[in-house]
């Protein structure tokens, strides 16, 4: 993911251990060396979906910072591109739900995944600058971007079963999307004031962590 020399390539260096401990989780890990549980697969769908629906507000309230506080209108477009896709992504969920027999009605959210609700919540604050926000937003979109790709890659043995869910983050488009992202917040933290910075690289390590105590909590 790192795509030139930044703010925050300097922190995938920095914090490089704690990147990967992300990106490539040993639940991420068995589902592309074909050795995952399912039951796990099934914990992480249910609960992602529940996170999901609490990232869709604080996507718009990232909107609205980028409108507010950007000097840059293909921001929005990205940002907007990226938006847009999130009635599908639902509409997946509940797909991939009838499909392993969960009711995502049903489902109660986990301890990790309401701080990390919690979390998004406090990001939507006013008081919270866009290049914090834009910078935890990359971060969320390319944990899973780069770990989903790692079980596309040549010699995966990724369980035919969970190939569309692979391809639904690891593809190249998206990527792209998120090296669009890296790039607007690369942008904004070059020309930020070094405690708006300071803060940014807080919510990146927040993120970080967040995501692999989801992964933790989907393995079980």
């Amino acid at each position: 993911m790192e795509v030139g020399g930044g703010v925050i390539e300097t922190w995938l260096k920095k914090h490089r251990m704690l990147y990967i401990r992300a990106t490539k989780h040993p639940l991420i890990l068995s589902i592309r060396d074909g050795t995952i549980d399912f039951s796990s697969f099934k914990r992480w769908l249910g609960q992602d979906y529940i996170f999901v629906r609490a990232f869709v507000p604080f996507s718009a309230s990232v909107l609205l910072k980028a409108c507010k506080e950007s000097d840059n209108s293909s921001d929005m477009e990205v940002i907007l591109g990226g938006m847009a896709s999130l009635n599908d992504e639902i509409a997946w969920f509940k797909k991939e739900a009838s499909k392993w027999g969960l009711e995502l009605s049903t489902i109660v959210p986990q301890k990790v995944n309401q701080e990390y609700c919690r979390f998004l919540e406090s990001l939507m604050s006013p008081q919270v600058e866009y290049t914090v926000a834009i910078t935890a937003f990359w971060a969320i979109e390319a944990v899973y971007q780069e770990g989903f790709a790692l079980c596309l890659q040549d010699g995966s043995k990724t369980p035919p079963e969970l190939k569309e869910t692979c391809q639904r983050w690891g593809n190249d488009g998206f990527g792209q999307y998120c090296r669009s992202l890296q790039n607007i917040a690369n942008r904004h933290l070059g020309k930020a004031p070094p405690d708006v910075v300071a803060r940014a690289e807080v919510a990146l390590l927040q993120v970080l962590e967040l995501e692999v105590e989801f992964w933790n909590m989907s393995q079980g």
